[in-house]
């Protein structure tokens, strides 16, 4: 039974400040809000309003000399903020995992698909490399790419965009980490491999209660898929809420403007 009360991830007062040849630029300000074992919270808001700065700031991966992140972001219960570089390596990939918005930057062209994602399983756990190639396999079948045994084989200039994205959510989800970060994990896809591709990830949340930060433009992908909505506008969150209640009964005048903003299908009058 999973305990959603838990809280896996939990962020309060994060401030982001970054360096410029003109002064300080404040890009994350006063954010605030948790992730329960088992839980999808929606992170939404127009591009630049600082979603995946703070997903950045999560795994580490802003510049330290240019950009300084306080507050506190505690992964069931450790501070992250001051943790080395070799501390937060050893959380990334097994304890956190992150799905780009561009899949070609997640991988190395040089290097096999199945090199880089039995590499990956094996830095994380105790397996032997058979054991890791079957694991290997079965997350790509999963996430119904064909012949994935083959496909182990391939490079990534080999593969399509959408294939590049279904393989690193594979690679992503296989570890059954207790927090996966998605940023926009559907946006290179069709329609049929995008609804494959959300009742996966609902799989591993209610199977491993692995916590998801969803973090996405497209609102449908919202009303279906989260249990809680941060809404954020200019580094700021603006209003943060049950995704029915948002949805129902938004409260503030920016995230109305969100929601009247969604693509309508017109009524087809008949001839």
């Amino acid at each position: 039974m999973i305990n959603v009360q838990e809280s896996i991830l939990q962020i309060e007062n994060l401030h982001v400040q970054t360096k410029t040849p003109y002064g300080t630029t404040s890009l994350i300000q006063d954010v605030s809000f948790e992730v329960g074992r088992g839980q999808i919270v929606g992170l939404i808001g127009e591009s630049g309003c600082g979603k995946t700065v703070t997903s950045m700031s999560i795994l580490h991966m802003l510049d330290r000399k240019t950009t300084d992140v306080t507050g506190s972001i505690t992964l069931q219960g450790r501070e992250l903020i001051g943790l080395s570089e070799r501390d937060i390596r050893s959380i990334r990939g097994k304890d956190i995992s992150y799905i780009m918005q561009n899949p070609m930057n997640s991988f190395t062209p040089v290097w096999t698909i199945g090199h880089q994602l039995i590499e990956t399983i094996r830095r994380h756990t105790t397996v032997s490399k058979r054991q890791a190639k079957a694991k290997a396999i079965d997350a790509l079948a999963q996430m119904n790419l064909p012949q994935p045994d083959k496909l182990l084989n391939k490079y990534p200039f080999e593969l399509s965009g959408g294939m590049l994205q279904r393989v690193m959510i594979a690679m992503a989800a296989c570890m059954h980490p207790p927090l996966l970060i998605a940023d926009e994990p559907t946006t290179a896809l069709d329609v049929h491999t995008q609804k494959l591709v959300l009742e996966h990830l609902n799989h591993i949340r209610h199977d491993y209660g692995t916590a998801i930060l969803l973090i996405t433009h497209d609102l449908g992908v919202i009303a279906e898929m989260a249990d809680q909505v941060v809404v954020m506008r200019q580094g700021e969150m603006v209003e943060k809420a049950e995704v029915l209640e948002l949805f129902e009964n938004p409260k503030h005048d920016y995230t109305k403007k969100l929601l009247a903003a969604r693509p309508s299908i017109p009524a087809v009058c008949p001839i």
